[in-house]
Order: C-alpha cells, then structure tokens, then sequence
C-alpha cells in the first residue's frame, strides 16, 4: 500500500524516468514485502529553482542528478527491513539507470493503517 512521491531535475529522457519508477518499485517488492501490482507513484520533474539540496550537507557529495525519494506507508516495517530498503534501492538506482548513490535520498513516512483508502471510500484495512 505505498503511495511513493518521486521527485527529480526536469529535463531527463522518458526512459530515465521511467527507469527511476521501476527501480523504486523493484527495491520495495524485494525488500519490505510490497506486492507487486501495489504501484502508486506521483513523479515531479523540478527545475533548479523548484528542487533545492545542499550539494555537501553531512559530507555527502551531490549533484543536479539527485533524486529525492518519499514513500508513504503503513506502520510496521523494522529498522533491518528499512536498511535493506535503502541499501537496494540504492544499488538497483545505480544498476538502471545510473544514478549514483549519493545522489539518492530516501525518506520514509509511517502513516496507521486506517488513513488509508485505496479507492471506493473505503478505510481499505480497517475490519
């Protein structure tokens, strides 16, 4: 049930994006047991001005290339599967299509299970 907000410089190939949503997507079904048809993403293209990041913050080096991953889920995942997470959605990012791991950022947002609705207004979870 993650609803995933991707957000990236404008100005990228279709297939670079496309790539990106892929990888992400891959990263949370081999990781932290998302199913596989379970794909909400919400990607934003940003010029200069509309995606700012310091290029150095905690020594980490960053460029234009940064993509800034935000995923929205249920609570429940330990802090191994959330390392696992970040681990592998670096490495698939750096495999396809190429984006190095400094440049990932990944936040996660923990949300209770009846703050959701996937469609028909129903509380999807709650019985």
């Amino acid at each position: 049930m993650p609803l995933v907000k991707i957000a990236l410089r404008s100005g990228k190939p279709t297939e670079f994006v496309r790539s990106v949503s892929r990888s992400v997507h891959r990263a949370m079904v081999e990781t932290i047991n998302v199913p596989e048809a379970d794909e909400f993403q919400i990607i934003t293209e940003n010029s200069a001005a509309e995606l700012v990041y310091h290029p150095t913050f905690l020594g980490i080096q960053r460029t234009d290339d940064i993509v800034i991953v935000q995923i929205y889920l249920g609570v429940g995942r330990t802090i191994e599967q959330k390392q696992t997470l970040y681990a592998r959605m670096v490495e698939v990012l750096k495999d396809d299509p190429g984006i190095a791991p400094a440049d990932v950022f990944i936040n996660l947002v923990e949300t209770p299970i009846e703050n959701w609705s996937l469609g028909n207004g129903l509380t999807t979870f709650v019985r």
